[in-house]
């Protein structure tokens, strides 16, 4: 599963880029509002930084603003991913932008029959929202787990980012299920490392190497 890392903070982006652990990079309105920067700055500094997509969001609502928005980010970077709403004016930019050739995101999924129409008008990702299904007490990893199966049964080449990442554990399941991508906080990636048993194991054994004075350089 390849992991994208949600946000606009060139800062933890880089630390865990450093660390091999970004394949792509998620932004919207909200993040970009938090960094206090230019959209189109902001974004085409991370895409000097990260190889993989990096998905930059239209805020126009119509087909024609979505059109001349999604143009002009993907003016940034060949790794840029348009990022629409999942409307019917955001479908119809996505099938003009993967007619194009463009990269499409299409984001704010909350059904399987939306994942449908958005594999239909070619979308390169689908972006499931689990964190926000399960604030209203629906399961997000059954919609995971549904558009899986859809989408094997037909082919369908558009890939299950699986979004509104909020615990490790939404991480695990998702990889158990088959989404081919996850987007998180920094916060939620950099958790994935910790065990509370390692952290017991570790500290046995750095007592136990002081005692007997082992060093190894």
């Amino acid at each position: 599963m390849k992991f994208f890392v949600d946000t606009a903070d060139i800062d933890a982006i880089r630390e865990l880029n450093d660390l091999n652990m970004v394949d792509g990079v998620t932004t919207n309105p909200s993040l970009i509002m938090k960094s206090g920067r230019d959209i189109l700055e902001v974004i085409a500094e991370i895409c000097d930084m990260v190889d993989g997509p990096v998905s930059g969001e239209v805020v126009a609502t119509d087909y024609e603003g979505m059109i001349a928005e999604g143009n002009k980010l993907a003016e940034i970077a060949p790794n840029i991913a348009i990022k629409v709403p999942l409307t019917l004016d955001g479908l119809r930019a996505c099938k003009t932008f993967s007619d194009d050739g463009r990269m499409v995101n299409v984001t704010l999924c909350f059904s399987a029959n939306q994942a449908l129409l958005a594999a239909k008008a070619g979308a390169t990702f689908i972006s499931p929202f689990i964190g926000r299904l399960d604030d209203i007490n629906i399961d997000g990893l059954d919609l995971i787990a549904d558009i899986r199966t859809i989408y094997d049964n037909y082919g369908f080449e558009t890939q299950i980012l699986a979004a509104s990442i909020r615990t490790a554990n939404h991480v695990s399941e998702c990889a158990k299920i088959g989404a081919d991508v996850m987007t998180a906080p920094p916060s939620v990636i950099k958790g994935l490392v910790n065990h509370p048993l390692t952290d017991k194991g570790l500290a046995a054994f750095v007592a136990d190497a002081q005692k007997a004075g082992i060093k190894i350089v």
